[in-house]
């Protein structure tokens, strides 16, 4: 075991970068415009009512526009989607530029070739230190299986190696 350091961001976000996640999109369109942001702060949290979470910065500016639509498409992103994880972690320019995605009703926004697609309407908020657990709603879902993840870890992308028989 590595001897103990300081409760710092630096620190804090070195052991939480331990722990690989998925990523998701969090897109919606309002006003004929298309919003979003990439996510790896997302939770299953119940099957009845189904609900999960994700948890945005405080610091957000995209979770204020998105938070505005009735619907909320989560996109949980396959090993292909390298480049729109980082389009929607952009901080300026088109981050749909290069993606194909479809509005549905409400205003939830899906990115094509994703293994899964929520459609979702904001349940709850609860402020969390420097970010803030949004519960969601799950209306309705399109699953893709066959799509395997890419996923976040050690602040980088990665794809999951399958073992060989």
């Amino acid at each position: 075991m590595i001897a103990q350091s300081a409760l710092d961001g630096p620190t804090l976000r070195e052991a939480f970068g331990q722990y690989p996640s998925g990523v998701v999109a969090v897109c919606a369109e309002i006003g004929g415009e298309r919003i979003g942001m990439a996510a790896s702060s997302f939770v299953s949290v119940s099957l009845d009512p189904p609900l999960v979470a994700v948890c945005p910065q405080n610091t957000s500016a995209t979770w204020p526009r998105l938070q505005e639509s009735p619907r909320i498409g989560i996109s949980i992103l396959g090993e292909t989607h390298d480049g729109a994880v980082r389009s929607l972690s952009a901080k300026i320019g088109d981050r749909f530029e290069g993606l194909t995605t479809q509005t549905h009703e409400g205003g939830a926004v899906f990115i094509e070739g994703a293994s899964v697609w929520l459609n979702t309407s904001v349940e709850q908020e609860l402020p969390a230190g420097d970010h803030t657990i949004i519960v969601l709603r799950i209306n309705d879902l399109s699953l893709q299986p066959n799509v395997a993840p890419i996923v976040f870890h050690r602040s980088g992308l990665h794809r999951i190696q399958q073992e060989s028989a």
